[in-house]
């Protein structure tokens, strides 16, 4: 487990692409080719069954990458934005997406759905209180964005402090990594959840909103 929590902190970090930027200010869904809408939708219903939401998935393709097959930072490549370490260690919790390419759309998007599902499972209560759907896909956001690492001990901090550990809008408060990535962390699943995804709903991709 520990080592899946030190792996899992190398995730992909969220490339802020100037059209991501301007998408915060008025986000308008991309016109996606429509063989990767066609996989986005069968692998988001692959690995979340009833619970698909390929809006969902869409919104995070738009703000990893803006869409763009070559993107690539000092951290992650791709369209899904993996870091290399990431990306040669899914395999072993998600072997049927094959051998790592992160420069293909097709292994990206399946890979993106398989290892949010995972990051999701895994999204769970602290000490027996409540979750809601919206705190869960925050936190499975953030997981994906920063690492479960950084984000377990964020949620344990909350606890010492008294705040609700479920509650993604109370553990932003507390901060185990550097500002700066602390603030691209807590925000990462605020510009998905609130502004992304909302434009690729009103686009006519499959869903619904988590958070309201």
């Amino acid at each position: 487990m520990l080592m899946l929590a030190a792996i899992a902190g190398l995730v992909a970090i969220a490339l802020w692409f100037p059209e991501a930027k301007a998408a915060d200010r008025a986000v308008r869904a991309a016109d996606v080719p429509p063989l990767w809408r066609v996989q986005i939708e069968h692998d988001a219903a692959r690995y979340f069954g009833l619970q698909a939401q390929p809006a969902r998935m869409a919104a995070q393709l738009h703000q990893e990458s803006a869409w763009r097959v070559r993107a690539q930072s000092p951290f992650a490549q791709g369209l899904a934005q993996f870091t290399p370490a990431t990306a040669k260690w899914l395999p072993e919790i998600c072997p049927e997406v094959g051998e790592p390419d992160v420069w293909s759309p097709r292994w990206s998007i399946s890979a993106q759905s398989c290892y949010m599902a995972w990051l999701y499972d895994r999204a769970r209560p602290i000490r027996a209180k409540p979750m809601n759907d919206c705190d869960r896909w925050a936190f499975a956001l953030r997981a994906y964005n920063g690492g479960e690492g950084w984000l377990r001990r964020e949620r344990e901090a909350a606890v010492r402090g008294g705040a609700n550990p479920n509650a993604w809008r109370e553990v932003q408060g507390f901060r185990s990594r550097a500002a700066w990535a602390h603030k691209e962390n807590t925000e990462y699943p605020q510009r998905i959840l609130l502004r992304i995804e909302p434009a690729y709903l009103a686009a006519g991709w499959t869903g619904g909103p988590a958070c309201r």
